[in-house]
């Protein structure tokens, strides 16, 4: 069973990812949850405590499936995992991935929120960096930043334009060249 605090937090990123910033307060969190009132606020009392909370959760939510599709041995399948990662994370995870978005957009002017969001973006990216590494890239770090800033563009398109183009070509070519 799942804890009330967990609750809390992934009715935090539903509020986020359905509904939009100004929706999140801890009552609201609270109702969705299903729990009693003020448990959100026992929680975390301040609004950056849980919005940092919120993105602790999402990258708890999101590394295991990350971390499985980047297991790949050849070109064709790193390209077919990440692929797939961005098609799972704007269909299965809409609401994941649209609320982490909408923090992305409070963490430009919120440095310890931002902070929070870097820690999960480094771990994925080390594991971009393992991938291309393993597969003899000659510059690894910037090869996965290239297929990191490319993911991302593919998956805000697809959230924010509805863009459903197949990211496997682009993908493709990017990944390509970080192993030229």
């Amino acid at each position: 069973m799942t804890s009330p605090r967990s609750r809390a937090l992934d009715a935090a990123i539903d509020l986020l990812g359905t509904k939009g910033l100004r929706a999140l307060t801890h009552v609201r969190v609270d109702d969705r949850a299903g729990i009693p009132r003020g448990s959100t606020s026992n929680y975390f009392r301040t609004r950056a405590a849980l919005l940092a909370g919120v993105a602790g959760r999402i990258i708890e939510r999101e590394m295991p499936a990350a971390a499985t599709a980047l297991a790949p041995t050849s070109v064709d399948e790193v390209v077919d995992s990440i692929s797939a990662l961005v098609v799972s994370t704007t269909t299965v995870q809409r609401t994941l991935t649209t609320a982490r978005l909408v923090l992305f957009m409070e963490a430009s002017h919120d440095p310890t929120l931002r902070d929070a969001l870097a820690a999960g973006r480094q771990a994925l990216e080390g594991e971009v960096v393992s991938v291309l590494a393993r597969l003899g890239s000659p510059d690894p770090a910037t090869g996965a930043a290239a297929v990191m800033a490319c993911a991302e563009g593919l998956i805000l398109h697809r959230i924010a334009r509805g863009d459903e183009t197949d990211p496997r070509r682009a993908l493709e070519l990017v990944t390509r060249a970080a192993l030229a």
